[in-house]
């Protein structure tokens, strides 16, 4: 069960929802204040199953005039997830990007779906639609983000379908896209016992930072898994996190960098630090 909320500046004294297909409302109520000045209606829909189609457009009237409904909202579709296959989510630029680039990302599935659509945590419009493009012998869809800006900083999830279908597969494991470079602070970043070790020794890495932190992330480069997340703890007048290695393996080389982001925006982060090579020999 879902609750679609349909609201107006207007002072609507009442609300109906119609959905698609139908000729007759589905719903009427009564509106309410809205929680930011205006009215509102609170729609409860569901249960909803993939075997129909839930899109809807709310109209709103005003007592003396029961018959004279304002222009439709834009269409709202829910998007209900099935039991087929999982696509997968993916961006070139990896998962921590900065200003000026431009971010795409990419919804790949091996299951022949001929659409997909791309949908962002709390996120209040509908989900980016897109038809298949034939990427290789996959199904998949690129969908342009344009410009990075602090607005697109977030968690984000794919679906696939067919056209012949209102079902949608189960969503992606989120993709959560973080922005470098937007608090205004550089950790420090040091490794003990050294820059170069012998596999099976035991290593941390240490980041730091004289302004207040609440996470840090610890990035390689040129890898696809997403940073690892240690919480701050306040010492000798620093902030900082450990990320203990052991035992370190030839894998594990690599350049490092890290970042601080704060409770309030944790999708965004400061400047990165200074890069550090580690070196397994």
């Amino acid at each position: 069960n879902v609750t679609l909320q349909c609201a107006s500046w207007m002072g609507f004294h009442r609300f109906v929802l119609m959905r698609e297909g139908e000729r007759q409302p589905s719903w009427t109520l009564n509106s309410q204040a809205a929680p930011r000045g205006g009215t509102q209606a609170l729609f409860p829909v569901g249960p909803v199953t993939p075997n129909h189609k839930w899109r809807f457009r709310c109209y709103g009237y005003y007592s003396n005039t029961p018959l004279v409904w304002s222009d439709p909202s834009d269409p709202l579709e829910l998007l209900v997830s099935g039991v087929s296959g999982k696509p997968s989510l993916l961006t070139q630029q990896g998962p921590v990007v900065t200003s000026g680039q431009s971010l795409t990302l990419q919804c790949r599935s091996d299951d022949g779906y001929d659409r997909f659509a791309l949908s962002k945590d709390g996120a209040r419009g509908p989900p980016w639609r897109l038809g298949w493009q034939p990427q290789a012998g996959l199904s998949g869809a690129d969908f342009p983000l344009g410009p990075v800006r602090p607005a697109l900083g977030g968690r984000y999830m794919c679906y696939g379908g067919h056209t012949l279908s209102s079902e949608w597969s189960v969503p992606s494991d989120p993709l959560d896209i973080l922005l470098a470079g937007q608090l205004p602070y550089t950790p420090s970043l040091s490794v003990q016992p050294g820059p170069t070790v012998a596999p099976g020794e035991n290593v941390t890495l240490l980041c730091q930072s004289r302004s207040s932190v609440d996470t840090f992330l610890l990035s390689k480069e040129g890898a696809a898994d997403p940073p690892l997340h240690h919480r701050s703890q306040y010492r000798a007048g620093q902030h900082q996190a450990e990320f203990p290695m052991s035992p370190v393996t030839s894998a594990h080389g690599g350049t490092y960098r890290c970042y601080g982001s704060s409770r309030i925006s944790p999708y965004l982060l400061s400047q990165p630090s200074d890069p550090l090579e580690l070196l397994v020999s």
